[in-house]
C-alpha cells in the first residue's frame, strides 16, 4: 500500500513539473524559409504576397502550436506565415507565426533577399549586409 502511495505521488509530481514547462520550445526554421501572407482558396489553390500559388501535393502546414493542420482549415484567413517552396515551385512547408516570431526582423521575403543576406542558424535571426 505504501508503495502504491509513493507511486502515485511520483507520477503527480511528475506531472506538475511536466505541465509547468514552456509551452513550446523555439521552432527552427530552414535558412530557405521565406516570410510572406498566405490566403488558401480553394485547396491547392492559394495566394502568396497576393499572387497566385499552389500548395505542394502532401504540403505540410503547421499552426502557431507547431501541430500539422489541414490547409482547408486556413480558407480566406489571411496569416502571416514562413513557408518554403519545392524544386517546382509549389509551397512546401508552411509555419503559421506566433506574435514572437513575426516580431523577429529582418526575415527575407524573396529568394534574392535570402541569398544576400546572412542567416544564423542557432539564433534564428538574419542580418543585413
Amino acid at each position: 500500500w505504501m508503495n502504491t502511495m509513493k507511486r502515485c505521488a511520483f507520477f503527480a509530481l511528475f506531472a506538475a513539473l511536466f505541465l509547468a514547462l514552456p509551452a513550446q520550445a523555439q521552432r527552427v526554421f530552414e535558412s530557405s524559409a521565406l516570410r510572406g501572407e498566405l490566403i488558401v482558396k480553394a485547396p491547392p489553390e492559394a495566394l502568396l504576397n497576393g499572387k497566385p500559388a499552389r500548395l505542394a501535393p502532401g504540403a505540410r502546414i503547421r499552426n502557431q502550436q507547431n501541430q500539422i493542420t489541414l490547409s482547408g482549415a486556413l480558407l480566406e484567413q489571411k496569416i502571416l506565415v514562413n513557408y518554403t517552396l519545392d524544386g517546382m515551385g509549389l509551397v512546401r512547408d508552411v509555419w503559421v507565426l506566433t506574435d514572437e516570431e513575426a516580431r523577429r526582423l529582418p526575415w527575407p521575403r524573396t529568394t534574392r533577399e535570402a541569398q544576400r543576406w546572412q542567416f544564423d542558424p542557432t539564433l534564428q535571426r538574419w542580418t543585413k549586409p
